[in-house]
């Protein structure tokens, strides 16, 4: 291993790396593929070995290539909350944060969470983006999204360093219009066999587990509508077609805007919600703000 390394080489390496492809890394960095793969091969003759092998048309990492990755992933991750974090003491500017949130997570409860950012000194612009939950992390990867908002963990974590807090948690209340609410509400939840039902997805959860409770107790609801977006649920059940779920800790405000009512609480159910960063220290004020009275 040389005494020192060409970081601007190391730099092309790991875009290469986080792009997939030389050509991708090529319109990140605004260079020509070719000047890309003869710095690259630098880098390899530098290091003493390759990084990268050839699977048909894909680049693969090699065992060296993984070694290195994984240390400039950190040394640049660090570079680049070193730069947030200093701008934003020296010029006071306004905080940006992008946030990915799960199609899935109930809107107001998401709100919940980013009240501590709303509530900072500096002013806080948002850029928030709905989802899937192993997208949205793959793009926090390549540090499209600043944070991500999520109701399960992703599958797939595509860089050791992402870490993630468990925020809040609550457990789940049934809403409907109220001439439905009323009539449902007497025998609940035996009264909920047979009855129209409205699921946020069927990939969420909190929904799993409803489901499962409600064969336990030998209660059949029919799914009326699978709708990836938790407003659009509401909307639908505030007209009568159906009954939905939302967590109970944000169930006044849900019955105020929706003029819905609740038919009742079920406590063994429950909603978590947790944000997904790249590593521990995010050099994002309005993240650490989110983040900082969950920090394990």
């Amino acid at each position: 291993m040389p005494s020192s390394i060409n970081f601007k080489h190391l730099y092309y390496f790991w875009v290469i790396a986080r792009e997939g492809s030389l050509v991708a890394a090529s319109r990140e960095l605004n260079l020509a593929p070719q000047t890309l793969s003869g710095q690259l091969a630098s880098l390899e003759s530098q290091l003493g070995g390759l990084l990268f092998k050839r699977q048909g048309k894909q680049l693969v990492l090699t065992h060296l290539g993984h070694t290195t990755l994984k240390y400039a992933d950190e040394m640049f991750r660090v570079a680049e909350e070193l730069k947030h974090v200093t701008s934003m003491i020296t010029t006071q500017q306004t905080i940006k944060v992008s946030v990915g949130i799960s199609a899935s997570i109930h809107k107001l409860f998401a709100y919940r969470m980013l009240e501590p950012a709303m509530k900072l000194e500096r002013q806080v612009d948002f850029s928030c983006q709905t989802g899937k939950v192993d997208y949205l992390v793959q793009e926090l990867d390549h540090h499209r999204f600043d944070i991500v908002l999520a109701d399960r963990l992703p599958t797939i974590q595509r860089s050791s360093s992402i870490h993630w807090y468990k925020l809040e948690e609550s457990t789940i209340s049934l809403f409907a219009a109220p001439s439905l609410a009323k009539d449902l509400r007497s025998r609940f939840p035996k009264s909920l066999h047979g009855q129209p039902f409205l699921a946020a997805t069927l990939d969420s959860p909190y929904f799993h587990q409803l489901m499962q409770w409600l064969s336990n107790q030998g209660i059949k609801p029919v799914v009326r509508a699978e709708i990836d977006d938790s407003a659009l649920i509401k909307v639908f059940g505030a007209h009568g077609l159906g009954v939905f779920a939302a967590p109970t800790i944000v169930a006044d405000e849900v019955c105020r805007q929706y003029q819905v009512e609740s038919i009742g609480n079920i406590d063994v159910v429950m909603e978590h919600l947790f944000a997904i960063t790249r590593s521990r220290l995010s050099g994002n004020l309005a993240v650490e703000a989110i983040c900082k009275r969950y920090q394990r």
